[in-house]
């Protein structure tokens, strides 16, 4: 025992240490720069070719007895080439080591091509930079006041969740006798022309007569557009496309959207007959509209604890002094993605919208991506400093309810988000959530009257 913490202590103490110099190269960025001095470059390489000559076979002699000059010429750029990366990869290991310095990207080196052994007496230097963990500190959180929604179900809003389960369970019929009404689903080959030119269609999309999106443009009243139009006919709409449409094309554009109307049909409300409620799994209406308060209530307190954990969110960003990287690395962008991606999923968005939110954050809502950067920071230091993790047993558990909100098998879930980032990110997640958390449950709550809204239909 003794002689291996001797042993331990004499390794520790042939440690060479590099001279290492770190300058700030601007907001979250730090200037690295590295001698490796000659008497460490000769050292390294006496070592590796008197190894290489111990195992190399080299015909005509037996192995280990070839001369050295011999083995130097043969092994000479391949010996150099390692040494150069095992010193680059070592003496940088100690820079970021010993300066403590929390890299959150991948390091840039200045003129990589540079950096090579010298065939002289003189060092090897190279110089990097590098993104790191900003330095800052978290506000005091005695004077933060929570407003704590106080939502409180009624019978109309039970009724129009039944009303929304009837739609849900509803059969589409043919109209023939009428044009278009409110809230019929139409199919029709849909075309976006600017100035003139189509620039994207749809063919067999289908439309439903009611305010809402359409090629990705939000028209207010689709359904006064639309109706009376009957299958044959074609109308354009003359539309202004939002500044962050998904085409950039389009974006701040006055637009035509032509629609050939081919089909039309409206929708028939389910009964709520018997077999209807023996479908559903419930003896009687009563126990349907029970069941459908109670799936209210869950969604209204996950809500609500979602709205504090942003006040708390809003007073951190706000009151926090951070200065950001001067530029965010791709790697960093993807992690914001992958939240992001991750947070809709968990509310339960459709796939189709979850790619058009990831999107939107990808192709230029660069303040949202330093928005989410900052507030990654944050939270991060705020879990530490309250000593907070999230153990196997919680993730497990999240997977489980992904997956059944999915339908899918939770090992399964996990090991495709294994693969993908999506659990680290989860992971994450659930760590920020636990902070706030603890946040709230020391913080002062203020109970605020809103009325329920309407549950809509999505």
């Amino acid at each position: 025992m003794a002689e291996n913490e001797a042993a331990v202590a004499e390794e520790q103490e042939e440690e060479f240490v590099y001279p290492i110099k770190v300058e700030d190269a601007g907001p979250g960025t730090k200037k690295v720069s590295v001698e490796i001095p000659r008497d460490r470059i000769s050292a390294e390489l006496e070592k590796q070719f008197k190894e290489l000559r111990q195992q190399a076979a080299i015909p005509g002699f037996r192995i280990g007895h070839a001369p050295r000059k011999l083995i130097e010429k043969r092994f000479s750029h391949d010996v150099n080439e390692q040494v150069r990366s095992s010193l680059i990869r070592e003496s940088y290991g100690q820079a970021v080591e010993k300066n403590n310095l929390q890299v959150i990207g991948e390091p840039e080196f200045e003129n990589p091509d540079a950096i090579k052994l010298p065939e002289g007496d003189g060092p090897l230097s190279y110089s990097f930079t590098v993104e790191v963990q900003p330095d800052f500190a978290l506000p005091g959180l005695e004077h933060l006041t929570i407003k704590k929604p106080k939502i409180q179900i009624k019978d109309e809003n039970v009724d129009q969740a039944m009303q929304n389960l009837r739609e849900q369970q509803g059969a589409l019929v043919p109209v023939e006798d009428r044009g278009v009404e409110n809230r019929d689903y139409l199919t029709a080959d849909v075309h976006v022309k600017l100035d003139g030119n189509v620039v994207g269609h749809q063919h067999d999309a289908q439309v439903v007569s009611r305010p809402g999106r359409i090629a990705g443009i939000q028209v207010d009243d689709l359904d006064k557009q639309l109706e009376g139009m009957k299958p044959g006919e074609t109308r354009t709409l003359n539309v202004h496309a939002p500044d962050d449409h998904s085409n950039e094309q389009l974006r701040g554009k006055d637009v035509q959207i032509e629609i050939a109307l081919k089909d039309l049909k409206k929708l028939e409300l389910a009964e709520v007959s018997a077999e209807f409620l023996t479908d559903l799994g419930f003896d009687n209406e009563q126990e349907l509209r029970d069941a459908l308060r109670e799936q209210m209530e869950e969604k209204i307190n996950s809500d609500v604890q979602q709205a504090m954990r942003e006040q708390v969110n809003q007073y951190l960003l706000a009151n926090t002094q951070l200065e950001l990287p001067a530029k965010l690395s791709d790697k960093q962008t993807d992690r914001i993605v992958s939240r992001r991606a991750v947070d809709l999923m968990m509310r339960g968005l459709p796939r189709e919208q979850v790619e058009a939110n990831i999107e939107r954050l990808r192709g230029g809502a660069k303040e949202e991506a330093a928005r989410e950067l900052k507030l990654f920071f944050i939270l991060q230091k705020l879990a530490a400093e309250h000593s907070v993790d999230v153990n196997e047993a919680e993730l497990n558990g999240r997977i489980a309810m992904l997956a059944a909100q999915q339908g899918r098998r939770p090992e399964k879930l996990k090991q495709e988000m294994a693969k993908d980032g999506g659990l680290a990110s989860l992971f994450i997640q659930m760590r920020e959530q636990k902070a706030i958390d603890q946040v709230l449950e020391k913080t002062k709550i203020e109970e605020v009257d809103v009325d329920a809204e309407q549950p809509k239909k999505e």
